[in-house]
């Protein structure tokens, strides 16, 4: 009998823990894996120790799975994540959610570092996810369809949860942490971006950039998994910055703003928890 590697990977996470998992997880993007390190009382677990979990080859990455608890409140953290442009096919980046689920996950929160499409926007901002366009062609979901895992079509119309939503807002409001919302869009990279594709982009309705985030918002929603995200905005998008853009310049900018996004994290677990 085939083993179900849903299950497999589920297993040894489980193996790893002495109680139950988290009822959330938090997947940090470039430049906010440290995040993790501040979890009381974690248990870390290499990806490469979890069965089918691809292994991130980004700078900024750290590649752990990191279970404690965040204020009060018991939370597992995903130190890094991965790309489709690292080579990764896209349906192997359904597994790690579909194994969340599988443990009793109920809410998926998702954090990125995107470039803006806003001049009034600028390195620093944060921008709550109101919505999503995928430009990247490529769905975690094509192929034969697993009826005990999610329907076949199902919809999208609100994929960011709107009472997590309001929930972000309100801890960024408690922790004095200026935000907006926005809808995020996601191309394949690894190249940033031209000026033409953030002219097209704006006119798309975009208001930030980025390389990740839509394929785990696909999965979890098919999966029934509420879903909130947070970009951290790390650079104005080509033609809008005045200068070259690098992958140096988003890990930098991420890092001076981490602390922000620390605050706000911090209340809106705290909230959760009481």
């Amino acid at each position: 009998m085939a083993t179900d590697p849903i299950q497999a990977a589920a297993d040894a996470i489980s193996a790893r823990l002495k109680g139950a998992f988290p009822k959330i997880v938090l997947v940090l993007g470039s430049g906010l894996g440290p995040y993790a390190d501040t979890l009381q009382d974690a248990v870390a677990i290499p990806y490469g120790d979890i069965p089918g979990f691809p292994i991130s080859t980004v700078a900024g990455h750290s590649g752990r799975l990191v279970i404690g608890k965040a204020r009060g409140l018991p939370v597992a953290c995903m130190q890094g994540r991965m790309h489709l442009y690292e080579g990764h096919e896209a349906a192997s980046l359904a597994l790690p959610v579909r194994a969340f689920k599988r443990l009793g996950v109920e809410t998926l929160l998702l954090t990125n570092a995107a470039g803006s499409l806003d001049r009034g926007m600028g390195p620093g901002s944060i921008m709550i996810v109101e919505d999503h366009i995928n430009l990247t062609t490529r769905n975690p979901l094509i192929g034969p369809n697993d009826e005990r895992i999610g329907p076949r079509f199902f919809d999208m119309s609100e994929a960011y949860d709107p009472a997590l939503r309001a929930d972000l807002k309100a801890a960024a409001d408690a922790a004095g942490v200026p935000v907006r919302s926005g809808v995020y869009v996601q191309v394949l990279g690894p190249n940033f971006e031209t000026p033409a594709e953030i002219r097209a982009f704006r006119i798309l309705g975009g208001d930030a950039v980025g390389m990740s985030t839509v394929p785990e918002t696909l999965v979890a929603r098919h999966c029934g998994l509420k879903v909130a995200a947070l970009s951290l905005i790390t650079n104005l998008g080509a033609g809008l910055a005045g200068h070259a853009l690098s992958h140096e310049e988003t890990i930098e900018e991420a890092g001076k703003a981490a602390k922000s996004v620390s605050r706000l994290l911090d209340a809106f677990f705290a909230a959760q928890a009481s």
